[in-house]
């Protein structure tokens, strides 16, 4: 097979994972890191609108904890060492398509995280947090686990 054709072959593929990941529902509420065709969705979103600030390796900008001279905290890591598992579901994707802005932060915080809602779909947005958990290790996911049952009864 000619380049051509391989490279049409492979965006169809693409495609067709795109339309099978986004016809399959999510849950009525909250994230299912499970579906290997939303994963490939959330993480080429993530590289395309996250990792400029939170990392390639959802490692975060450096002395994340620290105020900047402009008095804003960079932006924090998505990995096992950022508090993004701390946080339920239904908080990152507002977080996500609001921003980091009332209610989701003290009134008069002062963010670069912008607000995604019109950029991205709800979907979508379940998609890059889907990647991000796929990303953690079993102790963090099973630590967030008990962390929701206890706080949610879920």
């Amino acid at each position: 097979m000619d380049g051509g054709r391989r490279l049409l072959g492979a965006a169809l593929i693409g495609g067709l994972m795109w339309l099978t990941a986004c016809s399959e529902p999510w849950p009525e509420q909250g994230i299912a890191p499970d579906h290997p065709a939303k994963l490939a969705i959330g993480e080429e979103i993530y590289s395309m609108h996250c990792a400029g600030c939170h990392g390639q390796r959802l490692e975060g900008q450096p002395d994340w904890r620290t105020r900047g001279p402009n008095g804003r905290l960079p932006a924090p890591p998505h990995d096992a060492s950022g508090h993004t598992w701390h946080h339920e579901d239904e908080l990152l994707i507002a977080i996500v398509r609001d921003g980091m802005a009332p209610p989701h932060a003290p009134e008069g915080y002062q963010s670069d995280m912008p607000a995604y809602g019109q950029i991205l779909s709800e979907d979508e947005i379940r998609a890059v947090l889907a990647w991000i958990m796929s990303t953690w290790p079993e102790e963090i996911v099973a630590a967030r686990r008990e962390m929701l049952e206890r706080r949610y009864g879920r």
